[in-house]
């Protein structure tokens, strides 16, 4: 009967050793995520309606700092971006690339002359603001817009203007709350 109270405190130990195991995996895996954060990307937390639906006031998101480090800002990509001379910060989607001219005629979004069709109504554009002509983009500029076209400040409005590549801080990739959201902000 001894061997058998041996080898009970044998398994139980083997699972005890498992679960730490497993715990001090987890714990390290949490530990490098936040590290990896902390060092390449950056928090940022939306506030007003601008983004919506896609981004909700009082959302938490991260932001990829080396993403352009690596590739260029794309179309449709969401970014976070340097407002003026302050610390403010804005969240809105690129619309308008480097080089491209950009106008907003009948509701509708016009790259380069052609008509940009766009998922989810985001074609469409009630004020069309500064882009009622045509913008040209420089080099190293982009034109952003709001998701919700009837409630953003952007590109179409003189005090935003189009958006230097120096201002842009990278991009939005990931809701980390609220928590039934959480998941990654796709195009």
């Amino acid at each position: 009967m001894s061997s058998l109270d041996f080898y009970s405190v044998d398994q139980e130990e083997h699972k005890l050793r498992g679960v730490t195991n497993w715990i001090v995996d987890i714990v390290v895996v949490i530990v490098f995520a936040v590290l990896l954060v902390a060092w390449f990307g950056s928090r940022a937390k939306v506030s007003g309606h601008s983004m919506r639906p896609v981004l909700e006031t009082g959302d938490t998101v991260l932001v990829d700092r080396l993403a352009y480090e690596l590739k260029e800002p794309g179309r449709l990509d969401i970014i976070l971006y340097q407002t003026g001379g302050d610390e403010k910060t804005s969240i809105k989607r690129i619309i308008g690339l480097p080089g491209e001219t950009i106008r907003i005629r009948d509701g509708h979004l016009y790259v380069n002359g052609e008509l940009l069709e766009l998922k989810d109504g985001l074609g469409e554009v009630v004020v069309p603001g500064l882009a009622e002509n045509d913008i040209i983009l420089d080099e190293d500029e982009y034109f952003v817009l709001g998701d919700n076209r009837d409630s953003s400040e952007d590109s179409r409005f003189e005090n935003v203007g189009n958006v230097k590549r120096s201002r842009i801080v990278g991009k939005i990739w990931f809701r980390i709350s609220p928590f039934v959201k959480l998941g990654p902000i796709g195009k």
